[in-house]
């Protein structure tokens, strides 16, 4: 999801040389063949995009996958952008790198302040790696690699699997089948008060694209839109947008993780750079895309 909106980005802004590869085409968790392939197209910048990614369930579920393969991956294509000579490079890291109870907004001097999330926490540990990776080659090498911390995440491209999903694309999923159904009521897990902020991924791909043109060298960035409202008021939302018209039933023995995760934006603020989509917009766009490809809901 994130990769290709950041190549939509790089071409809206006038970006011709753009490398990317697939997974069948290039295996991340191989350091031999990263490294052999990053020689040979020797890029000047890199967007690490790539990552293992899920839903509560997911990270809670398979713990040793998330940490083991975001590990693998951000280790193989740093090391290897160092031996190829890249000088500057964008790190993708996850708003769960904050303490679980961390005062709200968090800011990015919060990282490493408290105890994580216990449900993405191998998730979360993989990521304050690479972020150190990146400090680490920085400090060693004289390298301008840097991360960002976005929010919570929707738009086209998204995972739809009800078992490994983020929140918005499963309220979608379920919203679209409950009301093809015509269901009277549709789950929803947790309590329905947890506070979580979300982003289009348009907007997350344009500050991606932002921050490598304006000369940013290293650090943390957050990127987010600035506003978070509770799970309950989110479903609400996509049921309306989905024309689902039945009753929303929350699940409160099913974990919710976090009971609060804004992030403070001041520091990209200051650059010049705020979020442009409304939640709205979004969500009609990324509903229009959802019902366009039935490869979204045939998992």
């Amino acid at each position: 999801m994130v990769g290709s909106a950041i190549v939509r980005a790089l071409h809206s802004s006038g970006y011709k040389n753009i490398i990317t590869r697939t997974r069948a085409e290039l295996d991340l968790l191989v350091q031999e063949d990263v490294g052999n392939f990053l020689k040979s197209e020797a890029p000047d910048f890199i967007f690490l995009a790539a990552a293992k990614v899920g839903g509560i369930n997911a990270n809670d579920s398979y713990p040793a996958d998330f940490i083991y393969e975001n590990l693998m991956v951000e280790a193989n294509v740093i090391n290897s952008a160092y031996n190829a000579g890249v000088s500057r490079m964008l790190f993708l890291g996850s708003s769960c790198i904050y303490p679980r109870d961390c005062s709200q907004p968090m800011s990015e001097e919060q990282m490493l302040s408290g105890p994580l999330e216990p449900t993405n926490e191998a998730y979360a540990i993989a990521k304050i790696a690479g972020i150190e990776l990146c400090r680490s080659y920085n400090k060693q090498h004289g390298k301008d690699y840097f991360a960002v911390m976005p929010t919570n995440l929707y738009g086209p491209n998204d995972n739809y699997d009800l078992n490994d999903s983020h929140v918005i694309p499963a309220l979608l999923r379920k919203a679209h089948e409950a009301k093809l159904r015509g269901d009277k009521e549709m789950l929803v897990w947790g309590t329905g008060d947890s506070m979580r902020e979300f982003l289009h991924v348009d907007d997350l791909a344009e500050a991606c694209v932002f921050l490598m043109e304006h000369d940013v060298k290293d650090g943390i960035f957050n990127v987010g839109c600035g506003k978070d409202m509770s799970i309950r008021e989110i479903s609400e939302i996509v049921a309306k947008v989905v024309g689902f018209n039945g009753k929303l039933v929350f699940d409160v023995s099913q974990p919710e993780g976090a009971p609060r995760k804004l992030l403070n934006t001041d520091k990209l603020r200051q650059l010049g750079w705020e979020s442009k989509i409304s939640l709205h917009d979004g969500l009609t766009k990324t509903y229009a895309d959802f019902i366009s490809n039935e490869s979204y809901y045939s998992c």
